[in-house]
């Protein structure tokens, strides 16, 4: 059991919050694995980039779609039983993989399984720890915890880079698999299930605070979670958010977390570099996103999502035409990093005053959702695109220019009117 006094008071919700950040961290860090296995499966075991784009494509997807779910089954039975069988299910799928000899041994691991495990420890985990645990300083957090997957890329790319050229993919799979398993034990004894668990209120808020419970807490989370995706589905906002992040998916670790160092391959970079170029992206990422969260709480969210989206656009599109140089890949680097998942907490705010705090995180899990549906769509798409063209020039004007719609569709976001009203309660 977890004991029923912590140290620091209030401030004990950012020992939570660096619990979640390196859990966040390990999932984004899975999830882009196979951009770094992509080579050296094509090359020990004769796999096309179709065939892994594939089981990767089906991975983020799962990654999206589970996260609902994750977040309804966080209320019903717990977040840290929810986070637990997570963790173990993203370790063991791994683990398993390290005997794959099919395509299909990989679309069972690394896509359906660990899809699943991962889509519990996804942004929603984020926005459900956000609203649990903080009355303030909400975009500041989500800032920080969305820049875990910027301090995955950081941390483990250029890792998995050289394990899998120095021995194989197959080492890149033990890594994942024993970085999943360590969490567990954090987790367990560090991560109450939320603050009144003990004796605390939200960072923030007055003695009296009583954070809302989300009617996923009782009766049958599948029926509710699916309620609540017909009722958001109702609502403009809802399907401009969504259409917004589908487009946030498809232009980052769909086609750039996926292809970008298959695409430096193909211009004569080795994986160890490609794999800088998107650590120097996560350096520029924490920075991004962590001053994105703080002008969240300042500024129109939906500005902020039109600048985001329309540097973004232009930086892809400028990435074919660049010339591949170290001074044109730094650029890119830099601008992009800036960018790429910034757009986390002003979306995060939006949906909370659309939605409200009680409802805000099952729907922030339909909008991941349609974000990982865009990026699995990209990483198949990519995929696709390299085998019948023999490049990705097309695919990344494409995307860009996906991005420049995202800016436009970013201002008619309207939360003046609450999207939602109360949900009836059963007499």
């Amino acid at each position: 059991m977890i004991a029923q006094s912590r140290p620091f008071g209030q401030r004990y919700a950012f020992v939570v919050v660096a619990v979640i950040f390196f859990c966040l961290l390990i999932a984004a860090g899975l999830r882009s694995s196979p951009a770094v296995m992509m080579l050296p499966l094509e090359h020990s075991l004769g796999w096309g980039r179709d065939s892994v784009s594939l089981a990767a494509a089906i991975g983020i997807f799962l990654y999206g779609l589970a996260g609902p779910f994750a977040a309804a089954l966080m209320e019903r039975f717990g977040l840290r039983r929810t986070l637990l069988a997570a963790l173990l299910l993203m370790s063991g799928s791994t683990a398993l993989s390290f005997f794959m000899t099919e395509p299909w041994h990989m679309v069972v691991t690394w896509g359906i399984m660990s899809g699943i495990g991962s889509g519990a420890v996804a942004m929603v985990l984020g926005a459900t720890i956000v609203n649990r645990w903080f009355k303030t300083n909400r975009g500041l957090v989500m800032g920080l915890m969305s820049a875990s997957s910027a301090t995955g890329l950081l941390i483990f790319l250029p890792v998995l880079a050289a394990l899998a050229q120095w021995g194989g993919w197959q080492w890149v799979v033990i890594a994942i698999s024993i970085a999943s398993a360590l969490l567990l034990p954090l987790v367990y004894f560090f991560v109450p299930e939320r603050p009144s668990s003990i004796g605390l209120v939200r960072y923030g808020g007055d003695p009296d605070d009583v954070p809302p419970r989300s009617p996923a807490a009782q009766g049958n989370f599948i029926s509710h979670t699916l309620n609540t995706l017909w009722r958001a589905a109702h609502t403009r906002t809802f399907w401009y958010l969504f259409a917004t992040f589908f487009i946030c998916g498809f232009t980052t670790n769909g086609l750039v977390g996926t292809h970008l160092i298959a695409f430096c391959g193909d211009m004569g970079i080795t994986e160890i570099q490609a794999a800088g170029l998107l650590a120097l992206m996560g350096v520029f990422d924490l920075i991004g996103t962590t001053f994105s969260g703080w002008l969240t709480d300042r500024f129109d969210p939906r500005k902020l999502l039109g600048i985001y989206y329309t540097i973004r656009g232009l930086s892809l599109m400028y990435l074919p035409y660049s010339g591949f140089s170290a001074t044109s890949l730094i650029i890119f680097s830099i601008l992009y990093g800036l960018d790429w998942i910034a757009t986390v907490p002003p979306t995060l705010r939006l949906a909370n005053e659309a939605f409200g705090d009680g409802h805000a995180p099952l729907v922030f899990g339909w909008i991941l959702a349609g974000h990982q549906a865009g990026a699995a769509s990209a990483a198949y798409f990519g995929g696709i695109m390299h085998e019948m063209q023999g490049d990705y020039v097309l695919a990344f004007l494409i995307a860009g220019m996906t991005g420049i719609i995202a800016a436009c569709i970013s201002l008619l976001i309207n939360t003046s009117k609450p999207s939602f009203d109360p949900e009836p309660q059963p007499a």
